[in-house]
């Protein structure tokens, strides 16, 4: 039997507080959401002034990130590429950048969905949530 990692309540505060802090220094009204590699939420954040819909798009992220053991980014520059057919994928509905999945030890251990901003400082914020872990 194999043994992995996974996220703790601490662990999840420093990601948090971590994207939460390049968010501010960024002015960027946000939602964080954080999840555990299953797509379940440990965290769910909206920063005053972001839109009320991003609190649907980032663990939508996130999830799709946990649950596909890769960025999101990834699923959107297949569509993108003319790979329609992922439109209809079950239980992937994040298809846009900005979801980050927490690799520790080889494994995938959760995701950050960041949502209220570009896509591409969407990921930083959740890129720099997990600096602080790993």
């Amino acid at each position: 039997m194999q043994s992995k990692p996974f996220l703790t309540l601490d662990d999840v505060k420093k990601i948090a507080a971590a994207a939460e802090a390049e968010a501010k220094a960024n002015n960027w009204p946000v939602t964080i959401a954080i999840c555990d590699d299953g797509g379940h939420m440990l965290w769910l954040q909206r920063l005053d002034g972001a839109a009320p819909i991003s609190s649907h798009i980032a663990p939508a992220k996130a999830r799709t990130s946990a649950l596909g053991r890769r960025e999101s980014r990834i699923y959107e520059e297949l569509i993108n590429n003319g790979r329609v057919s992922f439109l209809s994928a079950p239980e992937v509905e994040g298809l846009l950048e900005g979801g980050v999945n927490i690799v520790v030890d080889g494994h995938t251990i959760g995701a950050v969905g960041v949502s209220g901003v570009k896509s591409s400082e969407d990921a930083q914020i959740a890129k720099a949530g997990i600096a602080a872990l790993v």
